[in-house]
């Protein structure tokens, strides 16, 4: 179907096809950039032949519009802006129900991926051992959809309750992981920029690559949860990759 003018519109300027090269003043990306602008359409493409006929306009909208409206919404808007008269024929109309943005179709793959891959905290506890001078420390961490609880006991005193933590952090992720081994090297308190930390060293074996991984966390609720957020930290990138 050709694109007519309709009385009036003499001084329109015609759609016509440019060459892939040169820029198109309004022609057809100013009847795309009409379409897209008409509510519920998500995007529009417009073709035409070298004789400057439009042969097909193709959109793809949400699924809550009707694809007649749609039609008769594009040939309307054409008609007053550009003073186009199309046969509705030549609309094609898609739909899909997922109406976000790519970028926001991205972000969200990514959260949820690490959602998916991340170790998550669940809850420490610190209590007072049946043996005088000495603590339970349990860690309770979540992979996916399983949970893994460890208890440790150590001497009461900042040192050794860190360590008792890390220790079973670092059990809990050997029992969430059957395919890597995860034992704790050592734990300790730095200071660094006026400030206290939990330092931690691990020893990550998956398949037959061995690592030692470091991760610190500063103290500041207790000494015993930033030791497991150091084991989590260092081995969460480790074992997403």
């Amino acid at each position: 179907m050709t694109v007519s003018n309709p009385e009036g519109a003499e001084n329109r300027d015609p759609l016509s096809l440019t060459p892939p090269q040169a820029p198109d003043p309004w022609g057809v990306k100013r009847a795309e950039n009409l379409i897209g602008s008409l509510t519920g359409v998500l995007s529009a493409r417009v073709v035409v032949t070298p004789l400057g006929e439009v042969s097909e306009i193709h959109v793809l909208t949400t699924s809550d519009m009707q694809a007649k409206q749609v039609v008769r919404n594009i040939e309307s808007a054409l008609m007053a802006q550009l003073g186009l008269k199309l046969d509705h024929r030549v609309i094609s109309v898609a739909q899909t129900a997922d109406v976000r943005p790519i970028e926001q179709m991205q972000e969200d793959a990514v959260k949820n991926r690490a959602k998916k891959r991340v170790v998550v905290f669940k809850s420490l506890d610190v209590r007072p051992s049946q043996r005088a001078q000495r603590v339970l420390i349990r860690v309770k961490l979540a992979f996916e959809d399983r949970e893994a609880e460890a208890e440790e006991q150590g001497t009461d005193t900042i040192r050794n309750r860190v360590e008792a933590a890390a220790r079973a952090a670092s059990q809990c992720l050997d029992e969430l992981m059957p395919d890597n081994s995860i034992a704790l090297e050592g734990a300790t308190i730095i200071e660094a920029f006026d400030r206290k930390f939990a330092m931690v060293a691990v020893h990550g074996l998956g398949g037959r690559e061995a690592m030692l991984l470091t991760g610190t966390a500063e103290i500041r609720e207790s000494a015993e949860r930033s030791a497991v957020l150091a084991v989590l930290d260092a081995t969460n990138r480790w074992l997403d990759r």
